[in-house]
């Protein structure tokens, strides 16, 4: 009788907290004692793969239902670092276990998603560079460093609608063992806002093929819209415009992106950055304009353009970026590869932290270079770029760049 009435209030209290549907088997009907179940269970628990009761306690002398075994098998699914011989485990008492489990579904859905709620990820690149400038009579080779480059970045699920996202990057040069001023870190959130995709924290900000800016921005961003895309930023950036003037700007961008067809889009930006020092010495602030165009050309050839240009009273006020490739590399498959022409012109006072960095900048001239994937997320990279000063072309600079990056 008093079991009876125990089973009785068990079931009506499960079946209240998970309304489900059980299985025509009975749910809390007894394991038997010497079945292979329990070894498995208790090996899994040797190994830390399962925890047992909330108490952390394993009672393996105790007949337990089939319920029970099922919580626990639902928790042991749920873990990712297991070995081989767990997970074969694992897998033969979800077989057993499946319509307990399926009756479970929500709280095994629950349970693997906290699991995951936290993804790791990154990049590693090692990079060789090598330069000439014939104004200081160097040749090509006499001026080279290496640089090993750390991108980490975890994701972290906060509900539904939003997700919170740290990245972390770090550069050594290799050749000094000193570390790069551009060690960077940003911290931000994104999720649905006012009907916009919102990110809201310090995040990267980048133009159409970074020609404009390739920065961190602390501040926030809407995007919204599907065939045109509008995207709204407005924050704050530390960035040296100016030689001695490294304080922190105001940073504001409109841009627009519409795609034409299946492979055909153009795109338009308005950038404003508010620098002190740029106002006191031309009595404005900072504004640049940009459009451009890409299209693919048939099934294995790309083209792309972009033209920048600022509002400053200088000779040089105009950037501009045009490519052609031939491929397209994808670090995801092994054997893929691309080759691309590109020619440049990044004038000083026409991009605000244009991404190519310091071989490119206020410089104009060609670049010819190939992507190889070797293996599943490992990119190899070369190019060769000749290049003359925006503002002296007498002055000419070779620049040699080899790197090799891997993804995780």
């Amino acid at each position: 009788m008093k079991k009876t009435l125990t089973a009785a209030i068990t079931t009506a209290l499960v079946i209240g907290a998970a309304s489900t549907t059980f299985a025509a088997a009975n749910p809390f009907t007894d394991v038997p004692t010497g079945h292979w179940s329990y070894d498995a269970v208790a090996k899994l628990a040797q190994d830390g793969v399962i925890e047992g009761y909330g108490d952390g306690t394993f009672r393996g002398d105790k007949a337990i239902t089939r319920y029970e075994m099922a919580q626990m098998v639902a928790k042991a699914m749920a873990k990712s670092d297991v070995s081989a011989a767990d997970k074969a485990a694992i897998d033969k008492l979800a077989a057993e276990y499946s319509a307990e489990l399926n009756n479970l579904g929500v709280r095994v859905g629950e349970l693997e998603n906290k699991v995951d709620n936290v993804k790791w990820g990154g990049k590693a690149r090692l990079r060789l560079d090598s330069q000439s400038d014939e104004t200081s009579s160097t040749v090509l080779g006499d001026n080279s460093y290496s640089h090993a480059y750390v991108d980490l970045w975890a994701t972290a699920k906060i509900n539904d609608g939003w997700v919170a996202k740290v990245e972390h990057e770090t550069e050594k040069n290799m050749r000094n063992d000193s570390t790069n001023t551009d060690e960077d870190t940003k911290v931000f959130v994104e999720g649905k806002l006012f009907g916009a995709d919102a990110t809201i924290g310090k995040f990267g900000a980048f133009s159409k093929d970074g020609l404009v800016i390739d920065k961190g921005v602390s501040g926030a961003k809407f995007a919204f819209g599907n065939e045109l895309k509008t995207v709204i930023t407005a924050g704050r950036l530390d960035i040296d415009k100016v030689a001695g003037d490294s304080a922190a700007q105001d940073y504001q961008a409109i841009e627009f992106s519409y795609a034409i067809n299946d492979k055909s889009s153009v795109n338009a930006g308005y950038h404003i950055l508010k620098d002190e020092t740029i106002k006191a010495l031309e009595d404005k602030n900072l504004k640049i304009w940009e459009i451009g165009f890409n299209t693919k050309l048939g099934q294995d050839w790309a083209f792309v353009a972009d033209y920048a240009k600022s509002n400053l009273d200088v000779d040089k006020d105009t950037s501009y970026f045009t490519q052609i490739q031939y491929k397209a590399a994808d670090v995801k498959t092994e054997g893929s590869y691309d080759v691309f022409l590109n020619y440049r012109q990044i004038a000083t006072d026409a991009q605000i932290a244009q991404t190519w960095g310091d071989y490119s900048a206020n410089q104009k001239g060609w670049a010819l270079g190939f992507d190889y994937v070797p293996a599943e997320n490992v990119n190899f990279q070369a190019f060769y770029f000749d290049g003359k000063d925006v503002d002296n072309t007498d002055a000419k600079t070779k620049f040699v760049r080899a790197q090799v990056e891997l993804f995780f």
